[in-house]
């Protein structure tokens, strides 16, 4: 989907604007359709709130159809490389497309137990989660009553739309979807921002495994020069940071012991609010360090 500004959605002539925004609802263009009749749109807000009320406002076949109409959660659409490109991509986001086979069987077998319980597929925004907390989603949303759940994964389908109206349309205004994960590393061996150490964020799962989210090195201010997760949500679950201090110290000359007291230094943490900023810094001298919780 090309990225169009706001100003442009209002001038298209409906038939154009419908065509632009028909994916932001998963295979529902009549989303888009009916919105396009409430233009022009002040705000790319405005735009999210026409296009809510326009579900809310559909007959309830409609509004089931469109539950309807999302693909399982690594199921065999995403395996046959079938799915759209926003929720193939959303899936990757989560690493979904890189499951184990006893991840995938675990995956298909809640899948079915969701389905026989409710008719309707598990609808969960993945962009704000891990594979952990998806599963545990699967497990908490098993015990709800079927219209509890049908409200549910309407609400997961709105925040579905709103980060795909986030990424596909510019405007003045930015919908409240995303977090922020920063670092920065302070020397106090010498009392100075920590230039050049290089920093690793790993996701850490239940069963052991790991995936590396990001790499980066800090600058002369001791940061990164962009937050290690932006203009997204902060994906819940647990996290490493990974700091090779050892290296840092050894570049700068300061005298170590072979093999020196502190090489890699871990921060172990969790996210519970994939739209909070969450600030996870490291002071550190070769023989001690410290974090905490800023914003």
């Amino acid at each position: 989907m090309t990225q169009l500004t706001l100003d442009q959605l209002n001038s298209l002539p409906a038939a154009d604007f419908t065509a632009a925004l028909a994916d932001i609802y998963e295979h529902s263009p009549w989303v888009a359709e009916a919105a396009a009749k409430q233009r022009p749109f002040a705000t790319l807000n405005a735009l999210h709130e026409a296009m809510i009320a326009a579900v809310k406002a559909a007959p309830a076949d409609a509004r089931m159809k469109l539950i309807a109409a999302h693909p399982d959660l690594a199921g065999k659409a995403a395996r046959a490389g079938t799915l759209t490109k926003d929720s193939t991509n959303e899936q990757m986001s989560a690493g979904l497309d890189r499951l184990s086979e006893q991840d995938f069987a675990r995956f298909h077998q809640l899948n079915d137990a969701y389905k026989a319980r409710f008719g309707i597929p598990f609808i969960v925004c993945v962009r704000r989660h891990t594979k952990d907390s998806i599963l545990a989603e699967f497990e908490r949303r098993l015990s709800h009553g079927d219209a509890a759940e049908t409200d549910t994964a309407l609400g997961e389908i709105f925040r579905i739309a709103a980060l795909r109206l986030d990424q596909h349309v510019s405007a003045n205004d930015r919908l409240p979807v995303a977090g922020r994960l920063s670092t920065h590393v302070l020397d106090t061996h010498s009392g100075r921002p920590a230039d050049g150490v290089a920093v690793e964020l790993w996701e850490l799962s239940r069963d052991g495994s790991e995936r590396l989210f990001v790499k980066a090195a800090t600058n002369r201010d001791g940061r990164t020069d962009a937050p290690l997760i932006g203009g997204r949500p902060v994906p819940r679950g647990t996290y490493e940071l990974r700091f090779a201090i050892g290296g840092y110290f050894q570049s700068r000359g300061v005298p170590l012991a072979e093999p020196p007291f502190l090489d890699i230094v871990p921060i172990r943490f969790g996210v519970a609010e994939p739209e909070g900023h969450y600030h996870v810094p490291l002071s550190a001298s070769p023989w001690a360090y410290g974090t905490y919780r800023g914003s």
